[in-house]
């Protein structure tokens, strides 16, 4: 045991000195694949190793391939950092190593969980009364609501899906928008229903769904129809028009649900909420808590206003299982069997907070994107795409070829790091504000990086 305590207190010193590099390092690596393959391959050792010997050399060699994602200047895709209640409740939760699909293999896990559901839907202004789900992302967060629409849109039908399957069920169409996201086609992949079932309704410049293009489809056809509306376009952070979605898919009689995988957050922010006006009149929602809850990966969330088509998509029996009809099995309501109690760390993330500081931290990273914005297009050339309405600014330079190359030299300086990304058919870059560590300072440097590599490239 004592050597136990020695390895883990190693661990957590190395760990502290990770967090405590991260305003100094270079936001990417300076390891390779190459360096990083010959480095930790090789063939298996015969025989043991010593733990502290072993962690001290996988930290010394992978931290070379480490991108800086938890550092303030990371504006990647859409990635927060870990608040320190939620890492540290992470790190318990792989020492107590619950698997929290069922309550009799941990209470606790089952519990906090259970008062995370709460919690979330009350933060996020859903119904008192929907079922919710912690899984890995909002793939799998779209995967579980769609489910629960296809039991659902074919039960009305008359078609028990889980037990007669699609063979021979009647045609679901799909009306998503243009500017969807990839992982609603993907769910719909894992789920039978083909992207073939998608209707692509078109987008405005900003991203958002054309409501009466939507209208006009929605009355040009029939049949079990889902509806997916965006609370958060990926590129612009723009939203859909969720009331006026809302109200054509209830007059049509189809299941509603809304990509929120960060967008749905707005609703914690008396300033911002408006924006996601109507998305509470939705059938299922899927979010994301790794992205503004800043917890560590991996956590989505799935809700469904009615709880019954989400079991009934979801849940399972065996006789070896030691399942309580009074208790709330996790297992239920997921995908999956055996998974990871994440509800240790969004219970910590979410009581370190409170209501108040997930209001500030969603409202400051947007605060931080219109600096960021209204600074950047003051560069010769640059051009702000979008309008900021939340946490994502969109902007190129004078051409294709410019931009690529001025994204490129930031990426590679290591002192921030953002994803390009194609508009319009152009190149563009993409900068999302998501980290409770982004300061002022850092929007700062990050422009600095910017005005560097434009000079040298137009040089």
């Amino acid at each position: 045991m004592s050597d136990e305590r020695e390895l883990l207190r190693r661990t957590a010193a190395i760990a502290a000195d990770f967090v405590g590099s991260l305003d100094e390092r270079s936001i990417w690596p300076p390891a390779g694949v190459d360096e990083l393959r010959a480095a930790l391959g090789g063939p298996l050792p015969d025989g043991p190793s010593d733990p502290v010997k072993v962690i001290e050399e996988l930290s010394a060699v992978a931290e070379r391939g480490v991108v800086a994602i938890p550092s303030g200047r990371y504006f990647g895709f859409v990635i927060g950092g870990a608040l320190p209640a939620a890492l540290a409740a992470d790190w318990l939760t792989s020492t107590w190593d619950q698997n929290a699909g069922l309550v009799v293999c941990g209470p606790a896990a089952a519990v906090v969980e259970e008062v995370v559901g709460d919690w979330l839907k009350d933060l996020l202004r859903l119904p008192r009364d929907a079922s919710f789900a912690l899984v890995t992302g909002c793939q799998m967060a779209h995967t579980t609501c769609l489910a629960a629409a296809r039991h659902s849109v074919l039960a009305r039908t008359g078609w028990d899906v889980e037990r007669d399957g699609l063979a021979t069920a009647p045609q679901i169409r799909v009306l998503a928008s243009a500017k969807r996201h990839s992982t609603i086609d993907r769910s719909l992949r894992l789920l039978g229903l083909g992207t073939a079932s998608v209707t692509e309704i078109p987008a405005d410049g900003q991203g958002r769904m054309v409501v009466g293009e939507l209208a006009s489809t929605l009355g040009s056809g029939e049949g079990p129809t889902i509806v997916c509306a965006q609370a958060g376009e990926v590129n612009t952070g723009s939203f859909d028009d969720l009331e006026a979605i809302a109200d054509l898919a209830e007059a049509a009689g189809a299941w509603l649900h809304v990509d929120g995988a960060f967008g749905l957050w707005a609703a914690a922010s008396p300033r911002l909420r408006g924006l996601i006006a109507g998305a509470e009149r939705a059938d299922s929602w899927a979010t994301d808590a790794h992205k503004w809850l800043n917890v560590p990966y991996d956590c989505g969330i799935a809700f469904v206003a009615d709880p019954k088509p989400h079991r009934a998509a979801m849940a399972v029996r065996a006789a070896y299982l030691v399942q309580d009809e009074a208790a709330r099995d996790q297992m239920d309501w997921t995908p999956e069997f055996s998974r990871r109690a994440r509800g240790f760390a969004v219970y910590a993330g979410l009581r370190s907070l409170g209501r108040s500081g997930v209001a500030e931290l969603v409202e400051r990273s947007c605060a931080r994107a219109t600096q960021f914005a209204s600074v950047i297009q003051g560069l010769p050339g640059c051009e702000v795409l979008n309008q900021v309405v939340l946490n994502q600014v969109l902007f190129r330079f004078a051409d294709d070829v410019t931009t690529d190359a001025i994204l490129a030299s930031v990426q590679a300086s290591g002192e921030a790091w953002m994803s390009g990304t194609q508009w319009d058919g152009r190149s563009a870059i993409r900068l999302s504000v998501s980290n409770w560590r982004t300061t002022e300072t850092d929007i700062d440097r990050t422009v600095a990086a910017f005005g560097a590599a434009l000079a040298s490239v137009s040089g």
